[in-house]
């Protein structure tokens, strides 16, 4: 019977999308993997490919259509001997997450959106098809599998029950059946869970009660104004950081943080480097401390889980990048293990495509720590807001010429950088957040030792 190709969630906290290109048109014959369109969520442009084999026999949502919702039929796909008219009434509205088929994402997304503060680790998408009759497994749960994939498996004499799906949540499909045996295959298992620190696909997060809008119109009669539409990611960034300010207990650490003998070695280190082409910003310094401070103090290298905690054993640093109309955190994952040059190449290379909007999702997801320094726009200190699952963010302000006392008393003028950590409460205690963002001071007062 035709099938129905869903409207895919890309990331966890995506709830609708715009279609923004097909690449295909109806009577196209598609295979598994290839690609049939170009869909625009709140953090990228990702490729929409093929789970199934068959013929497109109908597009039920035009190209460059807005607000389309998680879930709602956007094509119906045609098995082999069926035609347009077996096709029955379709509408678009979203259906639940085991109905349906048709797509998961590429490997790599076309550019476009850059995720907001890092928000929306890329998930499995939500497509899963429901082809009647559908077995049960061993648990009496329902096996999902592509209708495709239920005729190869009949032929071949196949348990589907016995076979473990690697499409989306799980699905079973063609390749599937086609390299299983007899009584070899894996039991099948549900759909993979999704990261407990991820919220659900759909779910809305809470949102405070305020005016409406409506009300702020009205306050503005009679004044000059002009209304920006929000995209994708500035409801996105909206949306997650009343998040986190209402459900993550912050609290906040500052030291001052002296960067004389810093600024020395790094001078040092690129006259060394010009040959190579190579220039270390203090960006990359802050960076690599931070990456040894959470190896330094490990319990401080972790995430909120809803009902338990994650300890990582990488350092995996997000830095926040800005971005017009919105904010990038690509994760530099095993920092502490890169030279200063590594680190300095690699995030060049993720803030430029970060503006371009050319991240993939795998670029910007994870992390357990981010960095935000607004110190080469001249802010000396400021407060960041912890970017959930994260157990910590640190803002970094600019490094300011300061009258110190020093070791001996005598009054002296060092180059002083503010910072500030802001700690999620259920994850850092505060002598455990002491001890973290000691760490990252010693760092970088002894940036000789960083290389030991």
């Amino acid at each position: 019977m035709p099938t129905e190709i869903l409207m895919p969630a890309l990331s966890p906290t995506m709830e609708e999308g715009t279609l923004a290109k097909w690449l295909v048109k109806e009577g196209d014959t598609v295979s598994s993997g290839d690609l049939l369109a170009e869909i625009e969520t709140d953090k990228a442009t990702m490729e929409f490919e093929a789970v199934d084999e068959g013929t497109i026999g109908k597009i039920l949502v035009p190209e460059g259509t807005e607000g389309v919702k998680v879930n709602a039929a956007i094509a119906v796909l045609l098995e082999e001997g069926e035609s347009a008219d077996d096709i029955g009434s379709t509408d678009s509205a979203p259906r639940p997450a085991d109905q349906g088929s048709g797509g998961a994402p590429a490997p790599d997304s076309k550019g476009s959106e850059a995720p907001a503060a890092g928000y929306g680790d890329r998930g499995p998408t939500d497509t899963a098809a429901a082809a009647p009759p559908a077995p049960s497994g061993a648990d009496g749960g329902r096996i999902f599998a592509s209708p495709l994939a239920r005729r190869i498996a009949k032929d071949k004499g196949l348990d589907l029950s016995q076979i473990k799906g690697s499409g989306p949540k799980g699905r079973i499909v063609k390749a599937d059946v086609e390299n299983a045996q007899p009584g070899a295959a894996k039991p099948a298992t549900a759909a993979a869970e999704a990261p407990r620190a991820a919220a659900p696909a759909g779910e809305k997060p809470a949102m405070p009660a305020g005016l409406s809008t409506d009300a702020v119109i009205k306050m503005y009669e009679g004044r000059d104004f002009e209304e920006v539409k929000l995209d994708g990611m500035r409801r996105t960034i909206a949306a997650r950081l009343t998040e986190a300010k209402q459900t993550i207990p912050h609290f906040y650490l500052r030291r001052s943080i002296r960067l004389d003998a810093l600024m020395k070695f790094r001078s040092q280190l690129n006259k060394q480097l010009e040959a190579k082409g190579v220039k270390l910003s203090v960006n990359d310094f802050i960076i690599k401390a931070c990456a040894l401070a959470l190896q330094e103090v490990p319990d401080a290298n972790a995430v909120w889980a809803g009902d338990r905690m994650l300890k990582l054993k990488p350092s995996d640093v997000a830095v926040a990048v800005a971005i017009d109309g919105g904010l990038f955190t690509p994760v530099l994952k095993d920092a502490h293990m890169k030279s200063l040059s590594a680190l300095s190449a690699e995030m060049k290379d993720l803030a430029t495509r970060a503006r371009d909007r050319k991240l993939a999702p795998h670029e910007y997801q994870g992390g357990s720590f981010a960095i935000s320094n607004l110190g080469m726009f001249g802010i000396e200190n400021f407060d960041a807001v912890i970017n959930p699952p994260h157990g910590s963010i640190l803002a970094v302000g600019a490094g300011v010429k300061t009258p110190v006392v020093g070791e001996d008393g005598e009054l002296t003028v060092a180059t002083v950088m503010s910072t500030t950590l802001s700690v999620d409460h259920r994850v850092i205690d505060g002598a455990l957040g002491a001890q973290f963002l000691d760490a990252i001071k010693r760092n970088m007062e002894s940036p000789m030792m960083m290389l030991a």
